[in-house]
């Protein structure tokens, strides 16, 4: 070992190089550091934690590794992070819109078609009874189905102040002011056949009369019994109205239109109408039909009035603007209940075919006929009445026993 300037040994043979004696070993290249590149801040918490109020699980971000190839200061841009979205949450699945209106439909439509049987079936629980079937020999069943029809003159249920107003006086007791058969056939048209109330005929057990006094002595069963052996017919179904029902029924459809070929003034009837077309409520309404010594025919225009406006209150009260409008719908049903008087086997299906029938009579599907007179005027121990074309009245009631009414148009009225 050579000595230094000094005297001293060198302290590391590392140092020959800096003499020039030897080359300086050459140590090999430390490795290049890769750094990972910064998780990409996302807002997201560590996996398995979550932050406070969330409610759905939040999308992780995969990042990818960094490539070993590229510096970490230089090179090619990195990916971008991909989300991953969770599935999406188990729960209810949402309705097609379409669906859920036909469903609303189809609800409505099952209350609406509930709410046509239920009103018109607690009506009917409302109706009154009479009996009306008379004992005795009755004529035999004719095909078909054939009802009675009455309009009463009672004052039941009518105050002193209605009374005054619709012009219907203080008599007692009980009186037909309307009689109307409704004959309906198994095939053809049905037939409407007003009866004048002053009809002169026997009345069984009480001599002749008019034909409404029947009524007075003895009710729906007299009545029936009268009409049944001067017509020949079997009387099926019996449907009975008074004033007060009358002008609750036809202020329950909003008035009936009726077209007057001229005005009328009767003080009797406390009615003041123009002339023309119009819309009658129930006070006037009553007044018109009721109305008879203002019109020159006397009691047969008085029926021809009556099956006018009973064949529009027919046609109206089945209407659609009657069956779709709710509530006039309930108080149609609730006012005729609460206005009629059913015999005792008259059905609601009678009820029916008798509305059906009535609104074909409003139309051209029916016939509008009266019973043949011979005179309009007679004179007779119970005063002026009106007298049948005995006659001309046995064959057209005979075709309808037969069940035929092909024959009958020649006695429309």
């Amino acid at each position: 070992m050579g000595l230094t300037l000094d005297g001293m040994a060198p302290a590391d043979d590392d140092l020959e190089w800096l003499y020039g004696r030897e080359p300086r070993p050459s140590a090999p290249p430390e490795p290049t550091q890769v750094m990972r590149p910064a998780p990409v801040d996302t807002g997201s918490p560590p996996p398995g934690r979550r932050h406070p109020g969330d409610t759905a699980e939040q999308p992780r971000v995969v990042t990818p590794p960094p490539s070993r190839s590229s510096p970490a200061s230089y090179g090619p841009p990195q990916q971008a992070p991909v989300p991953v979205l969770p599935p999406p949450p188990l729960g209810r699945r949402r309705r097609h819109p379409v669906r859920r209106t036909f469903s609303v439909l189809a609800v409505v439509l099952l209350l609406f078609l509930a709410g046509l049987l239920a009103v018109p079936a607690y009506a009917w629980s409302q109706v009154q009874r009479v009996d009306d079937a008379p004992s005795g020999t009755r004529p035999p069943d004719q095909p078909g189905t054939t009802f009675l029809m009455v309009g009463s003159d009672s004052r039941e249920g009518l105050t002193a102040a209605e009374r005054r107003k619709l012009g219907t006086g203080n008599s007692a007791g009980q009186r037909t002011d309307t009689l109307m058969i409704l004959y309906i056939p198994n095939s053809g048209k049905p037939a409407l056949i007003s009866v004048p109330r002053d009809s002169y005929v026997p009345i069984p057990k009480h001599g002749s009369n008019k034909i409404n006094a029947a009524f007075a002595f003895g009710g729906p069963e007299l009545l029936v019994q009268t009409v049944e052996r001067n017509t020949g017919l079997r009387i099926d179904a019996y449907l009975e109205v008074g004033f007060g029902g009358f002008v609750n029924v036809i202020d329950a459809v909003g008035g009936i239109e009726m077209c007057l070929p001229q005005a009328i003034k009767d003080r009797d009837s406390h009615i003041d109408l123009p002339k023309g077309c119009q819309t009658l409520n129930g006070t006037n309404a009553l007044g018109y039909v009721r109305m008879r010594s203002a019109d020159p025919r006397g009691d047969l225009g008085r029926v021809e009035r009556q099956r006018a406006m009973l064949a529009a209150v027919a046609e109206k009260g089945l209407s659609a603007g009657s069956v779709l409008n709710p509530v006039r719908y309930w108080r149609l049903s609730t006012a005729t209940a609460r206005s009629l008087k059913l015999g005792q086997d008259t059905s609601f299906l009678n009820m029916v075919s008798l509305a059906l029938a009535m609104r074909k009579v409003s139309g051209d599907q029916g016939l509008t006929l009266t019973v043949p007179v011979s005179n309009p005027s007679a004179s007779t121990p119970a005063g002026s009445a009106v007298l049948w074309n005995d006659d001309k009245a046995e064959d057209m009631f005979g075709d309808i026993a037969r069940g035929d009414t092909s024959k009958l148009s020649k006695y429309a009225q």
